[in-house]
């Protein structure tokens, strides 16, 4: 999600006409920030006991490589206080935790110490029904009929208010398609998610990721993709900085981007007919 972040640093949007030289503009960069990448990622049908968090901080707009961050003591608490320490893997920002126990409606605090401060952050732990075996296509798709389209299903439980994040993976796309949406409309039904791309071909694998998501992480997701660009439209507002769940106990001012989440999520792959 480089490209989300880079626009949580300059918010700018420029209407040009189309031109054949790529022009690059001079901008100021923020000194840099602690970026915390704790989402917690619990697949259907595994023990989740593998789990990693990543450490980083923000970087100019051109620049395509992250700074990682070393040297963090980073645990994360339930509430029977059981402790599940994240070790660094050397050098990489990347810690990991073998022994992760997860549990849907649990409570969990994430406690990241760096530099002589600490920053928390608490959530819990949000289950996702099954995607459906029963995924069609339709190659006259997508808004003008023209593209290869795919639908799938997953039924939502109509004794609570669900948030969702899907994520799709295909060969034809860049980055991975994201969207965040609720029941709001469709409390215990039976509900239905559209992907299409006129570049899909036969024998092209999609990969589908359902995760179960907080009302406070939907909340978070949707403003990120405003800032990512990928909103309504041109006109919308959008927010110069989008801030996470995670606080920074020791200087408050000094906080962290990113986000504790902890999802179960479903995983389907489908094949191009």
């Amino acid at each position: 999600m480089r490209n989300i972040l880079k626009c949580l640093i300059v918010s700018c949007c420029f209407f040009l006409p189309a031109c054949s030289k790529v022009v690059e503009v001079n901008l100021t960069t923020a000194a840099p920030r602690l970026v915390i990448d704790a989402s917690i990622d619990w697949v259907k049908g595994t023990a989740g006991h593998e789990q990693k968090i990543k450490l980083s901080t923000t970087t100019g707009y051109y620049n395509t490589v992250f700074p990682t961050v070393s040297g963090a003591d980073i645990v994360v608490t339930n509430s029977e206080n059981i402790v599940f320490s994240f070790t660094e893997n050397p050098g990489t920002g990347e810690y990991t935790c073998s022994n992760f126990h997860p549990v849907i409606g649990e409570t969990y605090t994430l406690k990241v110490a760096l530099n002589g401060e600490v920053y928390t952050a608490t959530e819990t732990c949000i289950g996702v029904p099954h995607i459906e075996n029963d995924i069609v296509q339709n190659n006259a798709g997508g808004f003008g009929g023209d593209e290869v389209e795919i639908s799938y299903y997953y039924q939502d439980n109509g004794n609570e208010v669900n948030h969702y994040l899907h994520r799709i993976i295909s060969p034809v796309s860049t980055f991975p398609d994201y969207k965040a949406e609720d029941d709001g409309n469709s409390q215990g039904n039976l509900m239905q998610t559209y992907f299409s791309d006129k570049e899909l071909k036969a024998g092209d694998i999609i990969n589908i990721r359902l995760y179960g998501i907080s009302r406070r992480y939907y909340d978070y997701f949707r403003k990120l993709l405003t800032a990512s660009g990928a909103g309504n439209g041109p006109f919308q507002t959008t927010p110069g900085t989008v801030r996470g769940n995670i606080i920074n106990q020791t200087h408050f001012a000094n906080f962290a981007y990113g986000y504790f989440r902890l999802s179960e999520v479903d995983v389907k792959e489908y094949t191009i007919q």
